[in-house]
C-alpha cells in the first residue's frame, strides 16, 4: 500500500507532531496544580520525564499511545506503510521507556506512567490515583504496569 500523501505533505503533517505541551500532558498537568501539587517540567533525569515532583521523589511520563506502543490500544497501531520502519522505531521507543523507568527506579524515584487513551472519561478515578501515588498510598508497580485502567 502507497502512502496517499506526496513526501513533502508528509513532512509537513509531521512536523506538526508535538513532543511536549500536548493535550494529555496539559490535563495531567492542571489536575495536579488544581490539587495542590507542585512540579517541575524540564529534568535531567533518565528519560527526561514529563512532570518531576521532587517533593515526593515521582515522576509522571504521559506517553502516547502510538510513539510508545500502549499494548491492547487501537491507538498503537501500526501503519500499513513502511512497517519495518516504524516497527524498528516503536520497538527502540519501548525499550528506551523500560530502561529509563528501571534507572530511576534504581536511583529511587516512584514511576507513573499516564496513558493517552486513559485521560477520556476518567478524570476523577485519575485524580485519585495519582494523589494516592503522590502521597505514597499506591506502590509504583501498581501505576506503572496498568496506571488507570
Amino acid at each position: 500500500m502507497t502512502d496517499f500523501m506526496t513526501p513533502k505533505q508528509r513532512h509537513r503533517c509531521m512536523s506538526r507532531v508535538r513532543g511536549r505541551d500536548t493535550t494529555p500532558e496539559i490535563f495531567i498537568r492542571k489536575m495536579l496544580w488544581a490539587a495542590g501539587f507542585r512540579y517541575r517540567l524540564k529534568s535531567k533525569l533518565p528519560g527526561k520525564p514529563d512532570i518531576v515532583l521532587k517533593k515526593h521523589r515521582a515522576v509522571i511520563f504521559v506517553n502516547g499511545c502510538f510513539w510508545h506502543s500502549h499494548a491492547g490500544c487501537p491507538k498503537s497501531k501500526l501503519p500499513t506503510t513502511r512497517k519495518e520502519f516504524w516497527a524498528n522505531k516503536i520497538a527502540a521507543n519501548v525499550e528506551r521507556d523500560q530502561r529509563n523507568i528501571a534507572d530511576l527506579k534504581k536511583k529511587g524515584w516512584r514511576v507513573a506512567v499516564v496513558w493517552e487513551c486513559s485521560i477520556k472519561n476518567q478524570e476523577s478515578k485519575k485524580a485519585t490515583v495519582l494523589s494516592l501515588f503522590l502521597s505514597g498510598g499506591v506502590r509504583p508497580s501498581q501505576v506503572v504496569d496498568n496506571p488507570f485502567n
